[in-house]
C-alpha cells in the first residue's frame, strides 16, 4: 500500500469507511465522524484534491494520500488500529469488494468493517444536482445556450398538459417524470434569467420570493392568525393577495391566454368569491352557451375542463371501439 506499512500483532482492527454528501459543504461533518477521525491510528484518502481534506488538515487531522489494496488495509489494522478511509465520490467499490474477496477466502482474519456517513443529504439536496446539471448544459449545449423565455414558453404549455394528464390517469410513475419536466422548465428559465443584462435573477431568487410569498398568504402557519377549514384558508389567501396585488378588479390577474372553459370559470369564480352578481351576457352562439355551462360547473364545484376531458376520452374510447382497435 504505497506507503503504509504494517504494524505487528495479532488483532484483525477496524477499518472506518468515511462517506460525505458533496451537496453539503465540506468540513460540516457528524460528531461522530469528528470522532473516528480524531482517534484514528491512520487517516487515508486516494483523492488528494478531496474536498474535505482542507478543513480535516485545518483541524489537526493529519490525511495521507494513498491508494490501499483490500491487502493494504488487512495488514495495516493488525495490532488492532483503526485505519479512517476517507471515500471519494464513488465510495470506494474496488476497496470493499476487495475485502468481500478476502472475507470469502476464509484464510484471511479481517478487520471490523464500519460504513460511517460523516453527512446527509437534505431534503431537497438533489436540486442543487439539477441547477448544477441545467448550469453546464447552458454553456456546453448547442440548442439549449439558444434558447430565450419566449421560446420555451410552449414546453412549458406541453409539460403542465403532460401533468395533468397524468394525475388524471392516476399513473403514479408518469406522475413523478412530469413533475420533473415541469421542474426543468422552472430551473431553466431561471438560468436563461441570470444572464439578463439590466435585471438578472437566478434559482435562489425564485425559490425565496416563493417562501416569502408562501409565508405571507398563511399567516395561521407562520404567524398569530387562526383558521381550521379551507375556506377560512382560502380567506386568508385572497385577502392577503388582494393587499398584495392592488388591483383594480377581480378580474386582474386572470390569465387570458388559458383555454376558454378554464378561463370562463376562473371569471365566475372571481365573480362569486367577491359577492359580486354579474349576470352572463344575453347573446346568441355556441360561445355564450359554453360560458354559461362553465359558469355553472364552476358555481357546482366542477372543473369544467376536466370534465370535458373525461367526456373526450369517453367519446375517443367510443371511437376506437367502432373502429375495433
Amino acid at each position: 500500500m504505497n506507503d503504509v506499512t504494517a504494524p505487528t500483532g495479532s488483532a484483525p482492527g477496524r477499518v472506518v469507511l468515511l462517506t460525505t454528501s458533496h451537496r453539503v459543504a465540506p468540513g460540516l461533518l457528524s460528531w461522530p465522524a469528528w470522532q473516528a477521525l480524531r482517534t484514528a491510528d491512520r487517516v487515508l484518502c486516494a483523492d488528494g484534491a478531496h474536498p474535505q481534506l482542507p478543513y480535516l488538515r485545518e483541524a489537526g487531522i493529519a490525511v495521507q494520500e494513498s491508494s490501499p489494496t483490500a491487502r493494504d488495509l488487512v495488514d495495516a489494522c493488525a495490532g488492532g488500529r483503526t485505519v479512517v478511509v476517507v471515500a471519494t465520490g464513488e465510495g470506494e467499490p474496488a476497496l470493499t469488494d476487495g475485502l468481500a474477496r478476502l472475507a470469502g477466502s476464509g484464510r484471511v482474519s479481517l478487520p471490523d468493517l464500519e460504513l460511517l456517513p460523516a453527512s446527509y443529504d437534505l431534503p431537497g439536496a438533489r436540486l442543487l444536482d439539477l441547477v448544477q446539471v441545467m448550469d453546464r448544459i447552458r454553456a456546453e449545449c448547442p440548442w439549449s445556450s439558444q434558447q430565450t423565455h419566449k421560446g420555451l414558453a410552449k414546453y412549458a404549455v406541453e409539460e403542465s398538459y403532460e401533468l395533468v394528464e397524468a394525475i388524471e390517469d392516476g399513473d403514479h410513475d408518469e406522475l413523478r417524470e412530469e413533475l420533473g419536466d415541469v421542474l426543468l422548465q422552472v430551473v431553466f428559465h431561471a438560468r436563461i434569467a441570470e444572464e439578463h443584462q439590466e435585471t438578472p435573477f437566478s434559482i435562489d431568487d425564485v425559490a425565496g420570493t416563493i417562501v416569502a410569498k408562501l409565508i405571507h398568504r398563511h399567516p395561521h402557519v407562520f404567524g398569530d392568525a387562526t383558521a381550521t377549514t379551507p375556506e377560512e384558508v382560502k380567506e386568508h389567501w385572497l385577502r392577503t393577495k388582494a393587499v398584495e396585488k392592488r388591483r383594480e378588479s377581480v378580474t386582474d390577474g386572470v390569465p387570458l391566454h388559458q383555454p376558454g372553459l378554464a378561463l370562463a370559470a376562473k371569471l365566475a369564480s372571481r365573480a362569486r368569491t367577491a359577492g359580486l352578481e354579474v349576470p352572463l351576457p344575453a347573446a346568441e352562439g355556441i360561445g355564450y352557451e359554453l360560458l354559461a355551462l362553465a359558469a355553472r360547473a364552476e358555481a357546482e364545484g366542477v372543473d369544467p375542463e376536466a370534465a370535458l376531458r373525461a367526456a373526450a376520452r369517453a367519446y375517443r374510447d367510443a371511437i376506437r371501439a367502432v373502429e375495433g382497435v
